[in-house]
């Protein structure tokens, strides 16, 4: 019963806030801003542009919420718009760039602390080159496959099967170059 009650009211802010109440809107906003500025996180290296993107894609939500049709969960709603917001930007600064040069990554993964924080598994995602780092985080995070992948990034499916493929194996050597590293076996 509690459960349909907490829908009931998500519903009535999103009423609300359709009708342009700041108050509703503010609660969205507070509500979901901590989760949808991870994922704006997970996309876009700098905390700074980060945020900046969330404020554009809420924006975004606001002036679509006509749009949400109650069909699925809110916060994914708002989650796929976060997501097309930071893939528009990556596109518009031309900073995903698809590359089979795995010579890229030696450099860029050897400060990793010994024990593998959030922030430590954050660090060698975005040390990924964008092409894939976006195509890693659309697959193994959002959940997307890898036809939708295709058409979002406008790739060919195989290209986002490789992207993923070597997003892997890159982040799995550089983990193992770790712990080798941790035990001293490096």
């Amino acid at each position: 019963m509690k459960v349909i009650n907490l829908h009931q009211n998500e519903k009535k802010t999103i009423q609300l806030a359709l009708e342009n109440n700041r108050h509703a809107q503010h609660q969205i906003y507070s509500k979901f801003s901590p989760k949808m500025l991870g994922v704006c996180r997970q996309y876009i290296k700098d905390i700074h542009q980060a945020e900046d993107i969330m404020i554009t894609a809420f924006m975004k939500v606001f002036s679509n919420l006509k749009n949400f049709e109650h069909k699925g969960s809110f916060e994914g709603w708002i989650r796929r718009i976060m997501v097309n917001e930071c893939i528009s930007f990556l596109r518009v600064q031309k900073q995903v760039k698809f590359t089979e040069d795995e010579t890229y990554f030696e450099e860029r993964f050897n400060n990793v602390e010994s024990q593998f924080s959030v922030e430590d598994i954050q660090f060698l995602i975005d040390n990924l080159p964008e092409g894939y780092k976006m195509v890693f985080n659309l697959y193994a995070i959002e959940g997307y496959k890898h036809q939708e992948i295709a058409q979002m990034l406008g790739i060919s499916e195989g290209t986002s099967k490789s992207q993923l493929s070597h997003a892997r194996k890159l982040l799995q050597q550089q983990i193992n170059k770790q712990k080798n590293y941790d035990y001293g076996t490096e």
